[in-house]
């Protein structure tokens, strides 16, 4: 179970946290981040008309060039009903004392799909998932911006606000890049970093085209969750052998609306947001991470072996941890390995 807290990001943008620390000094009402419920129905607009998140969000399958999105993902069971809770302040609940770990999930994804690693994550740790901008529950400003900058400076200010620096940043794929660029420039606010399969370098043109294309090819809106089951999961060119964990995968995040199902993202605001890791490399803002970093990578994800090493070798403290069988959602996947990986390092980073 997870507390909501309300943070205020780069522009006046509202964000939403999700507090996972356990423990009797936690305050305020519990409540699991929004997704479906068992027959696979997201809850309904809220009071502002918006439609409310779905459930655990999927790859960010944009690591590479002509990288095909959402194929990765596998059969997970429905979640129980998740009723969206009122919403905590920013400080409600703060744990100065306890060391932070913030969660930065990947492009089309949301605070919910850490759910099944943050279980695998024990000990003295104050975990906070973030809904980033245009994503999950936080808000989607039609205007904008969905920059670099924003992205980091959102982070920042959930840091900040919350009272979790110096900071563990945990990111994956489009959030590791956010996580890495903060370290960069905030040291004083990041104590470590972990990097889940996400490249330094850029993926060219093409790929921010086929993304293009791939959008425009969605029959949305979807008559039914079925409909979406059956393109995703059959009938979307991308799809070479019929796969029902993509079907399925899609399902969970969409909301209904009057006139069918739609994403619960706006897929321009995610082309607008992928652009500066499609025409630009980020090698240089790696290499100024001065903090401890392990990167992480599944052994078929977006990520390869010799970039990996390469990343680890440019971090003036780099580490390295790969998990066989995993693919680009390799903490979503394979939660029980990633967090073999990955909490040892953590341990090692926040335990005095």
């Amino acid at each position: 179970m997870a507390r909501r807290l309300d943070v205020i990001g780069a522009d006046g943008v509202r964000l939403t946290a999700w507090d996972h620390t356990a423990g009797p000094g936690s305050r305020g009402t519990r409540e699991r981040p929004p997704g479906p419920d068992s027959r696979g129905i997201v809850p309904q607009p809220g009071p502002d008309g918006a439609p409310r998140p779905g459930g655990r969000l999927g790859p960010d399958a944009a690591a590479h060039p002509g990288a095909r999105p959402g194929l990765d993902a596998v059969p997970r069971p429905a979640r129980a009903p998740q009723v969206p809770p009122a919403p905590q302040t920013a400080g409600s609940g703060a744990r100065a004392s306890v060391p932070g770990v913030l969660l930065l999930h990947g492009l089309m994804g949301h605070a919910g799909h850490w759910a099944p690693a943050v279980r695998r994550l024990t000990g003295g740790h104050r975990i906070v998932a973030l809904d980033q901008r245009g994503h999950g529950a936080s808000e989607k400003p039609a205007a904008g911006p969905f920059t670099r900058e924003a992205y980091v400076a959102d982070a920042a200010a959930v840091v900040e606000q919350l009272g979790l620096g110096p900071v563990t940043l945990v990111g994956h794929s489009m959030g590791a890049l956010t996580a890495w660029q903060l370290a960069a420039e905030r040291p004083d606010l990041v104590r470590a970093l972990v990097i889940c399969d996400m490249r330094a370098s850029a993926l060219g043109a093409a790929s921010q085209r086929a993304w293009q294309d791939w959008f425009r090819r969605w029959p949305a809106p979807f008559p039914s969750l079925e409909a979406v089951h059956r393109w995703f999961g059959d009938e979307d060119p991308w799809v070479e052998t019929p796969n029902p964990a993509r079907g399925a995968f899609f399902a969970e995040v969409m909301a209904e609306h009057p006139d069918g199902w739609r994403p619960v993202f706006d897929p321009e605001q995610m082309l607008t947001s992928r652009e500066t890791w499609v025409h630009d490399a980020h090698w240089d803002s790696l290499a100024q991470v001065r903090c401890p970093t392990l990167v992480v990578r599944g052994l078929d994800g977006e990520l390869g072996r010799a970039e990996a090493q390469e990343m680890v070798r440019v971090l003036p403290h780099g580490a390295y941890a790969e998990i066989p069988d995993a693919g680009h959602l390799l903490h979503y996947t394979h939660p029980e390995a990633w967090g073999e990986a990955v909490e040892p390092f953590l341990n090692g980073v926040l335990t005095p």
